[in-house]
């Protein structure tokens, strides 16, 4: 099979969708890696090491075009949509729920996407966004609090607090892996840290790994509400599989919170959970509303792409070389987690979560393999 890697387009990221040592399994497979210029400079792979590893290095219009799999990190902008041919296969972070005008772009390109957020194994897990909101929840917190600081705009608080001086609070809401990554960061610091979900498993397991030291509560309007104004940090942590994250921050709350706070939406790229957030970028990535400063970055991992290169490439490449031994439809077939991540094939939306988000007809994946 021949396999593109493209260099990423979205602004300021430098992640690369394969390491060398990936591509040096493959060539010795009997594939064939096909390599942007420069796709892994920025995480510090430079071309000559993916050559040595025997991957070729091309064009972008060849990484996208001439290839049988394109292995990247997010989601194809319009342009190289278009590079895409009928019948070949995407394998990236695609976060359709909450982009419609991409997710026509792919079915009318007639391809197949398989959508790194959506893989699932059975246990409920999900191994491939896993390493991602690791990172990006402990970076949440390190730049919420940053940015609390009065030279970049924050009410100019230490959540730490000294002795003699009250600690900061902060909220994460979701205590999912992004949320338990985020409050670990924050109870470092020695924030006052509350943490909201629905599911009472996962407070229960914070307060014990925690040992108590953190406010654990059930997520419903009153308690959002109430936390949300007292906070001088809110982070959302909120993913529900393969769906437009729910508004669980109202505008008003967010008019409630002290002037110089932060609210920072990991959510972002399925939508965002606080109501006042829009996506923004690694050049531009603050805004204020209501007085409050919002962070809604939506590839947070890229500014540290050498640690989130490695975390995500452990997890996507035995799915990458699954694909190329196998072939598309029969990995799917063998493997029900990846069938879990498949979201366009051929013009068909067959992610329910998607379908339901963007108010598409859902096809179930199951049937169309079984017919091909």
């Amino acid at each position: 099979m021949r396999i593109g890697v493209p260099r990423e387009s979205k602004d300021q990221e430098y992640r690369v969708g394969m390491i060398p040592d990936g591509a040096r399994m493959l060539s010795q497979a009997g594939h064939e890696v096909w390599l942007e210029t420069s796709a892994g400079l920025g995480s510090g792979f430079p071309d000559e090491a993916y050559i040595a590893a025997g991957a070729r290095i091309v064009s972008r219009e060849s990484a996208w075009s001439d290839t049988d799999l394109v292995v990247k990190v997010k989601e194809p902008n319009p342009a190289e949509v278009e590079l895409l041919h009928e019948g070949q296969t995407i394998f990236t972070y695609l976060h359709l729920a909450a982009a419609p005008d991409l997710a026509a772009a792919l079915r009318s390109a007639g391809i197949n996407g398989i959508a790194y957020e959506t893989i699932r194994h059975a246990d409920g897990s999900f191994p491939v966004l896993a390493p991602m909101s690791e990172v990006a929840g402990r970076l949440a917190t390190q730049i919420g609090v940053t940015l609390l600081q009065k030279n970049r705009g924050g009410k100019g608080l230490l959540v730490g607090g000294v002795p003699g001086v009250m600690r900061g609070r902060i909220t994460v809401i979701g205590a999912g892996v992004v949320g338990i990554n985020a409050v670990r960061i924050a109870k470092a610091l020695g924030a006052d840290v509350a943490v909201l979900d629905i599911d009472l498993r996962r407070l229960a397991y914070l307060y014990d790994i925690f040992d108590g030291e953190l406010d654990t509560l059930y997520s419903n309007r009153t308690n959002i509400e109430r936390l949300v104004a007292e906070s001088d940090l809110i982070v959302g942590a909120v993913y529900v599989h393969g769906r437009r994250a729910p508004t669980l921050v109202t505008e008003a709350m967010v008019a409630s919170m002290e002037a110089g706070s932060v609210a920072v939406d990991v959510a972002v790229d399925q939508g965002g959970c606080i109501e006042t957030i829009h996506a923004t970028t690694h050049s531009d990535p603050t805004y204020e509303a209501h007085g409050v400063i919002h962070y809604g970055v939506a590839n947070m991992p890229g500014a540290v792409p050498r640690t989130s290169t490695f975390a995500l490439t452990n997890t996507t490449f035995p799915f990458v070389e699954a694909i190329a031994r196998l072939g598309v439809e029969e990995a799917l077939r063998q493997d029900s987690s990846l069938r879990m991540g498949a979201n366009i094939w051929r013009g068909d939306v067959v992610c329910e979560g998607v379908a339901e988000s963007l108010e598409i007809p859902y096809t179930p994946i199951e049937g169309l393999l079984a017919a091909s």
